[in-house]
């Protein structure tokens, strides 16, 4: 007979260490311990070079082409703002022979502050360019093939400019960029229009025709010679081009061409 004042038998529960030992190791990375600006670990394995291009690393690359596509828009808008101002000049100073030519002169110097604003765009533009090629020449492209090189410092080149982004270039070779692929042209078209209008379209000989109020046509022309000389010095004197992969007038053809 079971005596009542004891109950029926509980059931046990497992004992905890026991349930500890039998439960399997969980391999956690190496921490350390926070210091006063935060965890030490802060993007350990972000971007482990067993990822590819892939996750966290997909993300960036995608973030700095849609940050180059912004600066190659403004570029773009500038150029756009050269081209409309060149094309009014010129329909306004050959409408009428009455019109003064010295506003063909103004027109080069509205073009040439375009220039500088598009100058100063191309260095920031080139810093993000810089990094989307960084990513393609080391990440992509050894991605698809696997026999091509790989600058063995790109992780510490690539860092140290998120960490402190800097320029890339000077300001004369962005003067000399944007005056051989937009520039140079426009300033052309515009001095042509101005020697043809002082000659063909005026009624008095050159270099009468080409006084500007006290300033007489001699020393106008001059003026005029003297910047366009600079400009073309600029943008056609040998160089080291520090602006890397860009599509110059040499090995932008494939070799089965």
């Amino acid at each position: 007979m079971t005596d009542a004042s004891t109950g029926p038998p509980h059931e046990t529960e497992p004992d905890e260490a026991s349930s500890d030992a039998e439960s399997p190791p969980v391999d956690s990375a190496p921490t350390a311990a926070p210091d006063e600006s935060g965890d030490a670990n802060v993007g350990y394995g972000l971007l482990d070079e067993e990822m590819g291009p892939s996750g966290a690393m997909a993300h960036l690359y995608r973030g700095e082409v849609h940050r180059m596509k912004l600066w190659r828009e403004r570029l773009d808008q500038t150029t756009n703002w050269a081209v409309l101002l060149l094309a009014a000049i010129l329909t306004w100073a050959f409408s009428n022979p009455s019109n003064p030519h010295y506003v063909l002169l103004i027109g080069n110097i509205a073009v040439g502050l375009f220039l500088v604003i598009e100058a100063r765009r191309y260095r920031a533009y080139d810093m993000w360019r810089s990094r989307v090629r960084t990513l393609q020449r080391n990440v992509f492209a050894p991605g698809l093939d696997p026999t091509r090189e790989v600058d063995p410092d790109w992780r510490e080149h690539l860092a140290a400019d998120y960490y402190q982004p800097t320029l890339k270039i000077t300001f004369e070779e962005a003067l000399a960029h944007r005056l051989r692929r937009v520039y140079l042209p426009l300033f052309c078209i515009l001095d042509g229009a101005w020697v043809l209008r002082v000659t063909a379209f005026s009624a008095v000989p050159w270099p009468e025709s080409a006084a500007i109020g006290v300033v007489s046509g001699l020393a106008v022309t001059a003026g005029l010679a003297v910047a366009f000389c600079a400009a073309l010095f600029v943008a056609l004197r040998p160089r080291t081009w520090r602006a890397q992969d860009e599509l110059r007038t040499e090995d932008i053809r494939s070799p089965h061409e």
